[in-house]
């Protein structure tokens, strides 16, 4: 039985994250899954003062958020000694080349536009969870 990861999903979009949900249900992976409403949420969850739980094993950050937007949250995640190592992928509907070339320039791993088909999002998503949750090898993190 594969181990248990746990995924950050930084998205605002209800459909998405029912979406995101489903793609994963479906490759069989276990994961522990919390859901950020928007960047606030995710940074809060992230740098919580008493945390009990570990660090999420992947990020997947949606750059239009409200409140605090996805590159902002990618900042604040890569100036933390404790969470700049995280995985982090964006996976946006923005296709311009400007927020690719921040993300990247903040320090992303990976930039995902998302696609409108839905047979094709779940492909993405399932193939992106197969190579971040099981076939990449993380760095050491300490929570």
């Amino acid at each position: 039985m594969p181990q248990t990861s746990t995924l950050l999903i930084v998205e605002d979009n209800p459909d998405d994250v029912e979406l995101t949900l489903l793609a994963f249900s479906q490759t069989g992976l276990q994961e522990n899954v919390v859901i950020a409403r928007d960047g606030v949420e995710a940074i809060d969850y992230l740098f919580a003062e008493n945390r009990s739980e570990p660090l999420p094993n992947l990020i997947l950050l949606d750059l239009q958020l409200p409140r605090i937007n996805g590159l902002e949250v990618l900042r604040q995640i890569r100036a933390n000694a404790r969470t700049r190592l995280l995985p982090i992928v964006i996976l946006t509907t923005s296709d311009e080349e400007s927020d690719r070339l921040k993300g990247y320039g903040l320090g992303c791993n990976s930039y995902i536009r998302k696609p409108v088909n839905y047979e094709q999002f779940l492909n993405v998503i399932q193939q992106m969870g197969m190579y971040w949750l099981v076939l990449n090898s993380p760095p050491p993190l300490t929570s």
